[in-house]
């Protein structure tokens, strides 16, 4: 597979809903498509970095300039029997991972199409459907958090995730819990807290939660040790895991119990499978999180989502919840017992409408040529 032309593209879409979390209120997404070209066919990927660096500091700024300046480079015009080689040719960059990622996985999704075979046969996974969970941001009240989870819950999401925050964490899952008894259910601090704070979260146990995601500093992996001792909840790591070895680290350290896998935040899908290998071997259960992605994103996260020890329901919803029309036909959908089809035609396996892609877009740039 030689790719002898990458296309970027910079979009804007309005959220149907804002969405709040501990470190942003949003009402739209930016993001970067990125179309990689052999042969005739094409592959697409996103980025998932954000317009402002609060998960990641990463942003679509420092993505756009990377791929252009420093990805694309490496990648046209080189001869790659196997898409998990694109992330090792680009191990010479340091960091960036969103950046990678978002070219790593069009290369996976055109080596796909020219196979003609669904994206997930290519990457190892076998499931014709993954078990769907949706994130609920920070509301302007509690009984509008209550109206939201009566929704999603009637939508036959089989998990429920709240993000919380210092002042709306306690109280917000004690009304969830009181209002709808013994439902999957977890939390999300996006680094929130402190270990200061370890007394209130310990708080959390006597709601029997599934676990708290990220409660403190996105790089930080001992004081997430310290507080796990502390704390009947499993404490499941995002922000602080960069690569398999962040991991094994982590776990090795105690600071976890489950780690959320999202190929964006690991450089794309070959470190994605090396992370969901490495905590299968260890019993660590993984999920896959979410970025508001767009159908493109949300579909390749359905695909990696196959993988067996991907074992709790993730954070990869209906594609309306988030965009109205969405990118791409039909829409990504949840069936009523709560569970997505994985899209069985080759590569990522959607429509992307172009029409839609052109209204959206703010900039473009095609790349080509090689060092």
């Amino acid at each position: 597979m030689i790719i002898d032309h990458i296309d970027l593209r910079l979009l804007r879409l309005p959220l149907v809903h804002v969405f709040e979390t501990s470190f942003e209120r949003a009402d739209d997404r930016e993001f970067i498509v990125v179309q990689v070209r052999a042969d005739g066919e094409v592959g697409y990927g996103e980025c998932v970095a954000g317009e402002n660096p609060y998960y990641s500091a990463e942003t679509t700024e420092t993505a756009w300039h990377v791929i252009t300046e420093f990805i694309a480079p490496r990648v046209i015009g080189h001869d790659f029997s196997h898409p998990r080689e694109v992330f090792e040719r680009l191990r010479p960059i340091r960091g960036h991972n969103m950046a990678k990622a978002a070219v790593e996985m069009a290369a996976w999704d055109l080596a796909a199409r020219q196979q003609n075979l669904p994206l997930h046969h290519l990457l190892g996974g076998r499931k014709t459907a993954i078990e769907s969970g949706v994130s609920i941001g920070i509301q302007d009240s509690l009984d509008e958090l209550a109206t939201k989870v009566a929704t999603e819950l009637a939508a036959g999401y089989r998990r429920i995730k709240i993000k919380i925050k210092p002042g709306w964490d306690l109280n917000a899952v004690e009304t969830v819990r009181a209002r709808f008894g013994a439902i999957p259910l977890m939390v999300d601090a996006n680094a929130a807290y402190s270990l200061d704070d370890a007394p209130r979260l310990a708080g959390l146990d006597r709601f029997d939660l599934m676990m708290i995601e990220q409660p403190l500093d996105y790089d930080d992996v001992t004081d997430h040790a310290r507080l796990q001792r502390q704390m009947r909840t499993a404490i499941c790591l995002d922000e602080s895991i960069h690569s398999a070895r962040h991991a094994a680290d982590a776990i090795d350290a105690g600071a976890c119990r489950i780690i959320n896998i999202k190929p964006g935040r690991v450089g794309g899908y070959a470190e994605s499978i090396r992370l969901h290998d490495l905590c299968a071997a260890r019993g660590i259960p993984v999920w896959h999180g979410g970025m508001l992605e767009s159908g493109i994103g949300r579909a390749h996260n359905i695909h990696l989502s196959t993988l067996p020890n991907f074992s709790l329901p993730g954070d990869i919803a209906a594609s309306r919840r988030y965009y109205n029309p969405d990118l791409i036909e039909p829409p990504i959908d949840i069936a009523p017992d709560g569970t997505i089809a994985v899209p069985g035609g080759p590569g990522i396996g959607v429509t992307i409408v172009p029409a839609r892609v052109e209204r959206a877009t703010v900039r473009r740039a095609s790349l080509s040529g090689s060092l």
